[in-house]
């Protein structure tokens, strides 16, 4: 099962929405994953597969919203930091659609993984969460993510990590998810704000984080990836940021799927 997943590595799918360099989304610093960190990650890729193909063996699930956590946000109240569309292929393997930023820039990829891959990072907790969209958005979205037109076609280069949820100025990665949901379930939807009023129709409701005024000025000093100034004023100097937290997510797809079944959660033994 090792051997597989290192084939995963190897033939991790090509970039969707880019005319960057060859690097672009990878981490920036020089440092090669550890044989642990790497070993670490591809086990826990490979507890996700079997899970995932259970869910599929079962319910007849083609895709699902994929969490991870890769960094501490409990100061924030938050447990997972990032999310993309895993869906299974015809081959059999599932593969990872996701946005990710560039070398901590105020850029921005879309990109196509595999599981191995997606979690082959120094993550905080070797921890991944899953949760499928209602069944009537499967196939759509499905068949979305698999165009490599059609699944960039909401996606803004610009990147801010604590983009504003309801602005369009910049895009973080869990709001290119939600909104490329959108894109998938309603065929009217061709710009990011009609995606956005659709999400408010459904109900989704963004994470609400508290960072004050000193923090958010060292952020905006000294990451290119983090900007403040598409948030309106009078909630940004009450210290209240509304983002797309992967949390929010996980929380609002339970309550759009019919039943609301919690948010699966696979765990590598030990981590």
């Amino acid at each position: 099962m090792k051997n597989r997943f290192a084939l995963i590595l190897i033939a991790a799918g090509a970039c969707l929405a880019c005319a960057t360099a060859a690097n672009a989304g990878q981490r920036c610093d020089t440092a090669k994953p550890t044989p642990r960190v790497i070993e670490r990650g591809l086990n826990l890729a490979q507890r996700t597969a079997a899970a995932l193909d259970a869910e599929h063996r079962q319910h007849g699930t083609r895709v699902v919203l994929l969490a991870r956590a890769g960094q501490d946000l409990s100061k924030y109240g938050q447990h997972w930091s990032h999310v993309g569309w895993a869906y299974k292929t015809a081959e059999g393997p599932w593969r990872v659609v996701h946005k990710l930023n560039e070398c901590g820039t105020d850029q921005s990829i879309v990109t196509r993984q595999g599981l191995g891959e997606f979690f082959l990072d120094d993550l905080w907790r070797y921890e991944a969460a899953w949760a499928p969209p209602p069944p009537e958005l499967q196939d759509a979205l499905w068949k979305l993510l698999q165009d490599n037109r059609r699944a960039p076609a909401l996606h803004q280069r610009r990147y801010s990590m604590v983009s504003y949820a309801w602005g369009t100025r910049y895009q973080q990665s869990n709001q290119w998810a939600i909104e490329t949901l959108a894109l998938a379930a309603e065929p009217q939807v061709q710009r990011r704000e009609q995606a956005q009023a659709w999400l408010k129709l459904k109900d989704y409701r963004p994470g609400m984080l508290r960072i004050g005024a000193l923090t958010r000025l060292g952020g905006r000093m000294t990451a290119g990836n983090v900007a403040f100034d598409d948030h309106p004023n009078a909630q940004r100097f009450a210290d209240r940021i509304e983002t797309v937290t992967a949390d929010s997510v996980l929380d609002w797809l339970q309550r759009l799927s019919a039943g609301g079944a919690a948010p699966r959660v696979a765990l590598l033994a030990g981590s």
